[in-house]
């Protein structure tokens, strides 16, 4: 996401964004920004804080401003390094809406009514489904065309917004001739992280405090969360709530831990008790220097603006150079 010439001529591209609504958790870590951090040494990567996405749910203004700098400070804190990366605010970069208004003209209202992730927040916002909502992946493909990405990383979940990107894309080039790229998913190599508490359901913020260890939890609570954690939901081997903990183990705790542990599972002689201190003190270790470099980070107010401020003209250099060719090809300039 960075330093505009190594974008453009040395490395693949990639574009990926998070939502300013709420504080990190393990799931968000491991499904994508740990991947994030990886990949900056393969692509050229621009992160973005997507904080119009956000404004489709319900929200408090100061509630807001706080998130997009915390988010800020959860990636810079995980490795995320601007000096490698264009690290910037959507809402900073107005070609961003530009561009999805263009987008709007060309996409047919059946392709987004298909939309699982439409249905399954609309059901989840019932109070306020909104326009915004139902344009989201509009805007969403927008964000990754504007700096002609070729690939996106993200979840499973999200496969279906990047086929509707890369028909938009094609619609696009076919109209007005070749323009942009059709961008790749790339899928996270970390398995889904369960519900502590419903081990059959995804991680989410959104279910409660004990469904999630957030990246700022403190030893105490973490070690709390875990403790109250499901287990033998189905009994055996494929009781959900222990395959998850034994997830977990695999990507926070050696290797060693994993193995043994997961064949007193298979044994039957697997003690819950232990499984959970082991899984606990291993996320703690993980998350330890992250929190120390982010309570650094969160003293300097200054630096994270100057990050910010630095990473949008940047941004801007590339979306201002994308839009100037669309306007010229779909006959506004």
């Amino acid at each position: 996401m960075h330093i505009i010439r190594i974008i453009r001529s040395m490395k693949n591209t990639i574009f990926s964004g998070m939502q300013p609504t709420g504080a990190l958790h393990i799931g968000n870590y491991l499904g994508a920004l740990k991947q994030w951090v990886d990949l900056q040494a393969e692509y050229s990567s621009i992160f973005c804080i997507v904080d119009y996405h956000a404004l489709t749910i319900p929200y408090e203004v100061k509630a807001l401003r706080q998130r997009i700098i915390d988010l800020a400070l959860d990636w810079l804190a995980a490795g995320i390094d601007p000096a490698k990366s264009i690290v910037f605010v959507q809402s900073h970069v107005p070609e961003h809406t530009e561009l999805a208004w263009i987008f709007n003209t060309l996409t047919p209202l059946g392709e987004l009514e298909r939309m699982t992730q439409f249905k399954e927040k609309s059901s989840q916002h019932k109070q306020n489904i909104n326009a915004g909502l139902f344009t989201y992946p509009i805007l969403q493909a927008a964000d990754i065309l504007l700096y002609k990405a070729n690939t996106v990383p993200v979840g499973e979940d999200q496969v279906q917004h990047i086929e509707l990107t890369r028909d938009i894309a094609r619609k696009f080039n076919n109209a007005f001739k070749k323009t942009f790229p059709e961008p790749k998913p790339l899928l996270t190599r970390t398995p889904r992280i369960m519900s502590l508490v419903e081990p059959e359901a995804k991680m989410s913020k959104s279910k409660g405090d004990k469904h999630f260890i957030a990246l700022t939890d403190s030893p105490s609570i973490i070690r709390a969360k875990v403790k109250s954690a499901v287990t033998d939901t189905a009994g055996g081997s494929k009781a959900s709530g222990v395959v998850n903990l034994l997830a977990l183990l695999a990507e926070f705790g050696a290797k060693g831990q994993v193995a043994n542990l997961t064949a007193d599972h298979k044994s039957g002689t697997l003690k819950y008790s232990v499984l959970k201190e082991v899984v606990a003190e291993a996320i703690i270790k993980h998350l330890e220097p992250m929190q120390a470099k982010r309570a650094t980070l969160a003293r300097d107010k200054d630096k994270i603006a100057s990050i910010l401020l630095s990473g949008a003209e940047r941004a801007s250099a590339i979306a201002q150079k994308t839009m100037e060719e669309v306007r010229k090809k779909i006959g506004v300039r």
